[in-house]
């Protein structure tokens, strides 16, 4: 029981941050914090999985690398945005402007 208790975390924290990425789609801000979470609940998942299996823990810190370059990607991202439009809203630009 204990068991399913400490695997079903990391697996509920990845269905919550699911659901809040789905519910906010209006601010990019929003949306890379939930994917920020996910990508926290996966790590979680990642090193109790390395630590189950008696692995050494060095893909856990690839896998923050690469995360965290993701982060700066998608931070640059909202601060060319907000640069060029103003704000952060997704629908006050259209796709298809150059």
């Amino acid at each position: 029981m204990m068991m399913f208790i400490y695997w079903s975390l990391p697996i509920f924290m990845f269905l919550i941050g699911i659901l809040v990425f789905i519910s906010n789609y209006k601010h990019l801000l929003s949306m890379l914090l939930s994917l920020e979470y996910i990508v926290l609940s996966l790590f979680l998942l990642l090193f109790m999985y390395l630590n189950y299996l008696s692995y050494e823990g060095f893909f856990s810190m690839m896998f923050l690398v690469f995360s965290v370059c993701e982060g700066a990607l998608g931070l640059s991202i909202l601060v060319s945005m907000i640069r060029v439009y103003g704000n952060d809203y997704f629908q006050s630009f259209s796709i298809l402007q150059c």
